[in-house]
């Protein structure tokens, strides 16, 4: 079965889930991945669909052991499980991350996202957020893309959170045009002392 025709069925069957037209370009999965460092560690994958964002990790250095892919779609699961044998493909909703117990010792280095988090309630976006955060390593970046005009995540849950969004980069080639934002935990405050 080829990826084009998996993506369209996949779409005509659960839309809200797949949340796209069209599957993601080549140029899109060069920008999502582009901050992402091999040697920071293992790097977590949501909502990796096809593998079209799991081939550029790779071809960035990213090894197949170090990644864990969390896909929800039993098909798409099963296809990147023959296409990557050696990568952690978990089948369950991203929103578990943070009651189930999937890594050790080793935090994350990085996560990048496919979910199409428009598509989901504040209380999912925050469940998957919470969930990927207490898994990321101090200085830890969650790359998600978006086809809206702003971050998919709203100020006041980011707020909350204690994250901050910065817009990676755009992408006018591909269908739709798209944006990538870079969500990270925010910096302490620190007191400075005040001079008499």
């Amino acid at each position: 079965m080829s990826d084009t025709f998996l993506f369209f069925r996949t779409l005509a069957s659960n839309p809200l889930m797949v949340g796209a037209i069209a599957p993601s370009g080549p140029v899109l999965a060069d920008l999502i991945t582009s901050g992402v460092d091999p040697s920071d560690g293992p790097v977590l994958e949501l909502g990796p669909g096809t593998g079209v964002f799991t081939e550029a990790l790779l071809a960035r250095g990213v090894r197949q052991s170090d990644l864990t892919l969390v896909e929800s779609g039993s098909d798409f699961a099963s296809v990147l499980r023959m296409r990557f044998p050696e990568a952690r493909v978990l089948r369950m909703d991203a929103a578990r991350l943070g009651v189930c117990r999937l890594f050790g010792s080793a935090p994350l280095g990085s996560a990048i996202s496919g979910l199409p988090l428009l598509n989901m309630s504040p209380r999912k976006v925050t469940a998957i957020l919470t969930g990927v955060f207490s898994l990321l390593r101090k200085g830890g970046a969650f790359y998600q893309f978006t086809y809206g005009v702003r971050c998919p995540v709203s100020r006041r849950l980011l707020d909350r959170l204690g994250l901050k969004a910065s817009l990676h980069g755009r992408v006018l080639r591909n269908f739709p045009p798209a944006r990538v934002y870079k969500l990270v935990r925010r910096k302490p405050l620190t007191l400075r002392a005040v001079g008499r």
